[in-house]
C-alpha cells in the first residue's frame, strides 16, 4: 500500500466514525458549529487573506489564466459573503428526520419518507476556496460527514479555511473528523 492510499483509508475510517456522531448530533449543536465556524473565519481574516495570496503567487508563477486566479482570489467582500452564508445555512430548516408523504395503510400501518443522513460524502471541487466553506456547511446540516478535495491551486486557502472549520466543530463539542480537506495534492 502506497502513501496516498493509507492516507485515504485513515481519512475514509475517520469520517466513517465522525458521521456516526454527526447524524446523533441535534440542530442545536449543528447551528452551533455554522456560528463557530463563521466566527473563526470572520476572526481570522488576516491569516486566510495571507494563505490565500501564498496561492495567487503561486498561481501567478505557473502561470494560470486570469479568470482562474479572479476565481482563486479571497476578498474581503468574497469572506464576508461566505460568513454570511454559514449563517444562512444554520437559518435553514434542519432536514434530518423530516417526514413526507405520510399515508396510512388500511393495515394502520404509516408508510412515509424520512430525510437521513447519508453518511460520507466525498466532493472534489476546482480553484474556488469558498466552496471549501459552503460545501462544509451543507454537509454539516445535513448531519453528513464530508472528505474535501479542492484544486491544487488552492491548497494553502483550503487549508486555513479548514482550521477555522476544525476549530468550529471543536468549540461546538462536535467530532473534529466531520469535515475533513484533504492537504495533499496529489
Amino acid at each position: 500500500m502506497n502513501d496516498i492510499e493509507a492516507y485515504m483509508i485513515k481519512l475514509g475510517s475517520q469520517a466513517r466514525a465522525a458521521s456516526r456522531h454527526i447524524s446523533k448530533a441535534t440542530t442545536a449543536q449543528k447551528n452551533h458549529a455554522l456560528l463557530a465556524i463563521a466566527d473563526a473565519i470572520d476572526s481570522g481574516r488576516g491569516q486566510l487573506l495571507s494563505a490565500n495570496q501564498l496561492d495567487l503567487e503561486a498561481g501567478r508563477e505557473k502561470p494560470l489564466e486570469s479568470a482562474l486566479l479572479d476565481r482563486l482570489e479571497l476578498t474581503e467582500a468574497r469572506i464576508d459573503s461566505m460568513i454570511d452564508g454559514l449563517r444562512q445555512v444554520k437559518a435553514l430548516d434542519d432536514p434530518v428526520g423530516e417526514i413526507s408523504d405520510l399515508k396510512h395503510r388500511p393495515s394502520g400501518i404509516q408508510v412515509g419518507r424520512m430525510r437521513v443522513p447519508l453518511g460520507v460524502i466525498g466532493i472534489i471541487y476546482e480553484s474556488r476556496p469558498n466552496v471549501t466553506c459552503e460545501a462544509a456547511s451543507l454537509c454539516l446540516k445535513s448531519g453528513n460527514a464530508t472528505i474535501l478535495r479542492g484544486g491544487s491551486e488552492a491548497i494553502k486557502s483550503n487549508q486555513a479555511i479548514a482550521e477555522f472549520i476544525i476549530a468550529g466543530l471543536e468549540a461546538s463539542g462536535l467530532n473534529r473528523h466531520i469535515v475533513q480537506v484533504l492537504d495533499r495534492t496529489d
